[in-house]
């Protein structure tokens, strides 16, 4: 509130707020210009020119007299460069030097005030004033730090002399500070002897705080400290302290004040001095708990050496030097089990309140100061860990020795992520604890603040006004302001209130605040319980920021990687990227520079965390998954045979076979609870790393959004949809691969382990399957574009086991719907029935779907396109010979001059062949796909067969047919190979519905040629031909179908009676011929008629018998029979 200036109050509170903001501000800018001037990537490049070097080396040895006469040849060229680079380096430490000024003028108005301090009674003042003094200490020695200050400062004021033709205003006195604090301590200790006695007031005051904060793991424990279990009769009663806000004050900043501020004034060490005693002690207890301190971040002054060397030039403090050494080699050896111990209990102690808090989030009213507490002392842990194992501490003798591992703690996360967790339950209720404070502010704060402020006897007026306000100001808080989500500001009161502490804490005060301890105690406590309703973040900013890990990231990383080592503390992982969230705290208005800096290593760290952790997840998962696939095999009907084998042999075999093989499921077999199998680790470490995925649904990182569960879900995805492709085993050298029933069996087994996950982390793995499976019924994955299941088996196929069929290996068996080996091949290891029966195939349409399926058909298309335009070609040559056969069906012996005159017979034959054996595959895997589909999706089938058998012909029966033809349904005209021959280019001057008649004559009139080929024997078990000639049925049929309704006039069924006429009338003359080489297969030739026929669904039965005698077919069956031999081959 506005007050009339009154001379006395010399506004230190104002002050004090002030130059401790602008402190903090002034020791970042320090900090990263001895940063970036340590660097020689950031430092000014100036620096490393060989022509500037004699003028930096001789500014430096005659600072701070810096002639511009002598060096303005060399510095005149690029005075305005190091101006630019310099300035701010410059004026950062001309700003020092003001803000020095500004701290020496507070100080000495304090000490001619006579301040009274006691951290206890006016804490704002005291705390305010011993940051001021530590503060003020760590620029000065930072500033120490900084190599290159005298050429900096040098520098630029010679350029800045040359451009302007004067000196830099403030660079005398600039320089003066440089040479004068160098070294620092001496200067500064000399500073504080007029302000050793408010100093030391201070520090005293801290005894009793510190000493009770200073405690060991031990006495914690044997006094149940920060329990609310320990005495469960009070665990709804709210704590109560006189100096509750020094509860939560941290002792790494106690250990600051009480070494610094000792050191500065080591007068009152000297035996004269009356707390000599007190003093000393308070150091050593500070000596105890730390040998390093920190300046600023990860810049740290080594404790113990400093004071020794400092103490080592005083007359008088030999003995105390003795002592600290002694005490440093202790301190060294002992402290850091000690604060081993401490992290050990703090675990628990959280572990504890966490658990607490979260079964009863009530408690976090009364019971709050003990979570702050808790945070308070776990911070300070991380801080004294970071700073004392990234040091080199100095071996002082031989027995002396710090032990690495003492500073290595395999259970920080543990700590880190309880940390994080009372902090995240502090923000989700911070409603429940605001309600709790205002009304314990209006009912309970107010009334006794009323009654103190009735007890005094004398108050003057601007005094009596301020607790006026402050009473007003909390008696008329209602919960209605909570409920209505009322933004609450206290800051004011806050102001006052330290106002009032510098009114009343000062020499001839008109109300001396010491006289009455109730109110300040009371007063404290009402400005605790404000924070709590207005500024809970700013209280956990205080007590639990962990941003000093963004400048210890190469701890972070071992802390981070040990975590990962470490199974029981994989669930903890999550606190590392939570904690990135802090970094930004560890910014400054003063230093915008930084920010980006910062924030980008936030965002970074942030990332990199969680992908390590899905990645491990996503290891572990392989793991599992890659059991469940053995387990899964062992059930697959091929490791049956051997137990069937086995148990044969049993009844046969005299004497016992030993049975030696595991069955499956004897891998579930326990003889006791205790015994621990690999799957049982695996799951383990599942679900404590799916627990951490799952902690946090989104981490807000420098206004950046990271959702662990989608790094993870992404992450899976990449990796799973490698598994597939990785599970086929294709090697493109030695051709093999996978059978696809195999390969089906171990996805099932991969997706039921993924389907567990939604056990253990909320996602949706049905996302993660509509992802990655599709991606394999096309040519390229969207990941990485590599090669899918689809693509490799739809090149196996085509590229190895149908070329194989060509070779003449293996032929197609309608009987057993499958293409059976009749011969070994020695360059392939595998039998073809194992890849192209109809099962292996509809585990293929299962993998790949209906749009792998139609990718397979269309590039079998291109391989039938290919052959066609081999076969036109071969027709083009031979055209008038066809021209006149087509005429002359009738004319026996014509007939007979012609065909003689053919060239390329055996080569339409053998093309016709290759056609009807793709074909035949391709019908084979259409009706693998619709017997899949028919299980899958038999309502939507039902539709599609609807629409084909009701469809009226014209040009939508196309395109019911491509339907129907992608849904694996039979049609009488095959639309893909329409459309693969419709994308054929046409031959200029050939009329491509001649060139297609002409081919069905040449293949009507070529077929009895077959007869005297050895190998075109029928196989009556097959159901075929030895050459797979009788696939030209299939050939015959398609090619007619698709030829003459793309080229033709829809006059498919005429031109396959054309066929059927020329083909019976060969086969006929083929019965009048009398040599044996010509007739050798003549009744397994004979056959191919009526497969055709029984193909067509164009031709019948009756049509045949119209063309060629049904007796002469029943008589080349019953041949064929009679002469069948057992087994397909």
């Amino acid at each position: 509130m506005a007050r009339p200036m009154n001379p006395t109050h010399h506004k230190l509170a104002e002050k004090l707020t002030i130059l401790n903001d602008r402190a903090v501000g002034m020791l970042t800018r320090i900090y990263n210009i001895k940063k970036m001037l340590g660097n020689p990537d950031s430092k000014p490049s100036f620096f490393s020119d060989k022509a500037l070097e004699p003028v930096i080396r001789n500014i430096v040895r005659k600072f701070p007299n810096v002639s511009s006469s002598s060096h303005s040849s060399a510095v005149g060229p690029i005075k305005s460069d190091i101006i630019k680079s310099l300035s701010l380096y410059y004026y950062t430490f001309a700003d020092i030097m003001d803000l020095k000024d500004h701290v020496t003028d507070l100080l000495t108005t304090m000490d001619a005030s006579q301040v009274h301090f006691d951290i206890t009674l006016n804490f704002d003042m005291t705390r305010s004033y011993l940051d001021l003094v530590v503060n003020y200490f760590c620029i000065m020695i930072l500033i120490s730090r900084v190599e290159d200050r005298k050429a900096v400062l040098g520098l630029f004021d010679l350029a800045y002399e040359l451009q302007s033709g004067k000196p830099e205003d403030s660079f005398p006195r600039l320089g003066t500070m440089i040479v004068e604090y160098d070294p620092p301590i001496k200067k500064l200790s000399e500073e504080f002897i007029p302000h050793s006695k408010c100093l030391v007031n201070a520090l005293l005051s801290l005894s009793d705080i510190f000493k009770r904060r200073a405690q060991t793991a031990d006495i914690w424990r044997a006094s149940q400290s920060l329990s609310l279990l320990a005495d469960s009769a009070k665990i709804m009663m709210t704590f109560e302290s006189e100096m509750v806000q020094c509860e939560y004050l941290s002792l790494d900043a106690m250990e600051r004040w009480i070494a610094v501020g000792i050191t500065l004034c080591y007068q009152q060490l000297q035996p004269s001095s009356p707390i000599a005693t007190e003093c000393y002690d308070l150091l050593k207890q500070a000596l105890q708990g730390s040998y390093v301190i920190s300046l600023c971040r990860d810049e740290v002054l080594l404790l113990h050496p400093f004071i020794i060397s400092f103490f080592e030039g005083i007359k008088g403090f030999g003995k105390k030097v003795s002592e600290i050494k002694d005490l440093y080699q202790q301190t060294c050896q002992n402290t850091p089990i000690i604060h081993r111990e401490k992290r050990k209990f703090l675990r628990t102690a959280l572990k504890e309140l966490a658990t607490v808090f979260t079964d009863q989030p009530g408690l976090l009213g009364p019971k709050a100061v003990y979570m702050l507490m808790a945070l308070s002392l776990a911070r300070d842990e991380f801080h004294w860990l970071l700073r004392h194992a990234d040091s080199n501490v100095p071996q002082r003798k031989a027995n002396t020795k710090t032990h690495s591992e003492d500073f290595v703690d395999r259970q920080i996360a543990e700590l880190m992520f309880h940390v994080e967790e009372l902090r995240d339950l502090v923000k989700k209720y911070h409603q429940v604890m605001q309600r709790y404070y205002v009304q314990y502010l209006s009912g309970s704060d107010a009334v006794v603040l009323n009654q103190l402020i009735q007890g005094l006897s004398l108050c003057p007026e601007d005094e009596s006004v301020l607790l006026s306000s402050f009473y007003s100001s909390i008696a008329g808080l209602t919960v209605k302001q909570v409920e209505e989500n009322e933004l609450f500001d206290f800051r004011g009161l806050r102001m006052d209130w330290f106002r009032l502490q510098a009114y009343t804490s000062i020499n001839r005060a008109g109300l001396v605040l010491k006289e009455h301890k109730d109110l300040a105690y009371h007063l404290n406590t009402i400005i605790f319980h404000t924070r709590i309703v207005d500024a809970i973040d700013e209280l956990l900013t205080d007590t639990s920021n962990l941003s000093i890990y963004c400048f210890y990231t190469s701890l972070f990383e071992h802390q981070f990687k040990q975590c990962m080592e470490f199974p029981a503390q994989h669930r903890y992982s999550i606190a590392f990227p939570l904690i990135c969230a802090h970094f930004m705290e560890a910014t400054h208005e003063l230093c915008p520079e930084e920010r980006h800096t910062i924030g980008t290593t936030s965002i970074q760290y942030a990332h990199w965390f969680l992908k390590e952790m899905s990645e491990e997840v996503n290891q572990v998962i392989t793991a599992i998954c890659e059991e469940q696939c053995m387990l899964a095999d062992k059930l697959l009907p091929k490791n049956c045979a051997s137990l069937i084998a086995v148990n044969v042999n049993k009844k046969k075999a005299k004497t016992k076979v030993p049975v030696d093989k595991e069955k499956p499921g004897d891998e579930s077999k326990r003889k006791h609870r205790e015994e621990f199998t690999r799957m049982d680790k695996l799951h383990m470490a599942l679900t404590e790393l799916c627990f951490a995925i799952n902690y946090c649904s989104t981490i807000n990182v420098w206004k950046h959004g990271f959702v662990p569960r989608e790094f993870f879900t992404q992450h899976l995805e990449a990796r799973f949809n490698k598994a597939l492709v990785g599970m086929m085993m294709y090697n493109a050298e030695t051709k093999e691969i996978a059978k696809p029933s195999e390969l089906l069996n171990s996805i099932k087994a991969i997706m039921s382990v993924l389907q567990s996950l939604e056990n253990y982390v909320h996602i949706d793995i049905s996302k993660v399957f509509n992802s990655v499976l599709p991606q394999q019924s096309q040519q390229a994955d969207s990941f990485n574009g590599d090669p899918t299941i689809c693509s490799n088996y739809t090149n196996w196929y085509l590229d190895v086991l149908l070329r194989r069929v060509s070779v003449g290996h293996v032929v197609y068996s309608p009987n057993y719907k499958a293409f059976v080996s009749i011969a070994a091949d020695p360059q392939f290891a595998f039998q073809t029935e194992e890849f192209a029966d109809l099962t292996e195939l509809q585990a293929l349409a299962e993998l790949i779907g209906p749009y792998g399926m139609k990718h397979l058909s269309e590039k079998l298309m291109r391989h039938i396109s290919n052959q066609v335009d081999e076969l036109k070609k071969v027709v083009v040559q031979n055209k008038e010979v066809l021209t006149s056969l087509r005429s002359s069906f009738d004319k026996p012996e014509q007939m007979k001059d012609l065909q003689k005159r053919l060239t390329n017979v055996e080569s339409v034959l053998q093309r016709m062949t290759i056609i009807g054996v793709l074909l035949s595959f391709r019908s084979l895997a259409q009706e693998a796909l619709l017997d899949v589909l028919e299980l899958r999706i038999p309502f939507l089938l039902s539709s599609i067969k609807d629409f084909q058998q009701h469809i009226p012909n014209g040009q939508d029966s196309m395109i019911v047919n491509e339907m129907a033809s992608a849904a694996g349904l039979p049609c009488d005209i095959d639309p893909a190979l329409c459309a693969a021959l419709r994308a054929q280019k046409p031959e200029p001057g050939v009329d491509e519905y001649t060139t297609a008649c002409l081919l069905m004559v040449f293949v009507a009139v070529a077929i009895p040629r077959l007869a005297r080929n050895d190998s075109a024997t029928f196989k009556a078990a097959l159901e075929g031909h030895t050459n797979n000639v009788h696939c030209l049925a299939k050939a015959v049929n398609s090619l007619a179908g698709a030829m003459f309704t793309v080229h033709g006039h829809g006059d498919v069924e005429m031109r396959l009676k054309e066929f059927l006429a020329l083909a019976s009338s060969s086969l006929l003359r083929l019965g009048q011929e009398t040599e044996k080489d010509v007739i050798k297969n003549r009744e397994s030739v004979y056959l191919i008629l009526d497969e055709i026929v029984q193909e067509s669904p164009f031709l019948t039965m009756d049509l045949l018998e119209s063309c060629f005698p049904y007796a002469l077919l029943r008589t080349s069956y019953h041949h064929v029979y009679k002469n069948m031999q057992e087994g397909p081959a």
